[in-house]
């Protein structure tokens, strides 16, 4: 599954011990975005799609287009769902501090609202179904940036301490 073929030739030891994890749980990640949306998110969006339609009507989805609404949010959630990954690996390539995460929190906060409002329908409560999710993500993601921040001073550390000199 984590088999890093064609990729791994090029990767230090180091970089193979980081990358396997991160293939992993991004897997992981996208799986759990999807059973997310098919599990809370379609009841709550299907039953709001029922709810606002025309007493005088009977809605009768068309299947190309409920497999085509399906699919696309879908792959929205697992993608959306991906942000601690991006967290962390912005934090420890070096691309964007920790610190600087945490001072933009109101601003990454604004923005997954909006990102949301853009890739779910046009509802409040489907927002929220997803925004809410990706914020904790980022929070989860800055939390383990922080931990594997650490962990990389502590093996530092003990590299500079048991070195010749």
């Amino acid at each position: 599954m984590a088999d890093l073929g064609l990729v791994a030739p090029g990767l230090y030891k180091h970089e193979k011990k980081f990358a396997i994890p991160l293939v992993v749980s991004s897997v992981v990640l996208f799986y759990i975005g999807v059973a997310f949306a098919y599990e809370f998110v379609f009841p709550v969006i299907f039953q709001y799609f029922i709810q606002n339609a025309p007493k005088s009507t009977q809605v009768l989805p068309d299947v190309a287009q409920y497999l085509d609404f399906v699919i696309t949010m879908s792959l929205c959630f697992g993608i959306a769902f991906e942000v601690p990954i991006a967290v962390v690996l912005l934090v420890i390539t070096g691309i964007i501090s920790l610190e600087k995460l945490k001072a933009a929190r109101g601003y990454v906060l604004i923005a997954i609202f909006v990102i949301a409002a853009i890739l779910t329908p046009p509802d409040a409560v489907s927002q929220c179904i997803m925004a809410v999710p990706m914020y904790l993500l980022y929070e989860g993601g800055m939390l383990m940036a922080r931990v594997l921040l650490k962990m990389r001073r502590e093996h530092q550390a003990r590299e500079e301490a048991g070195a010749p000199q």
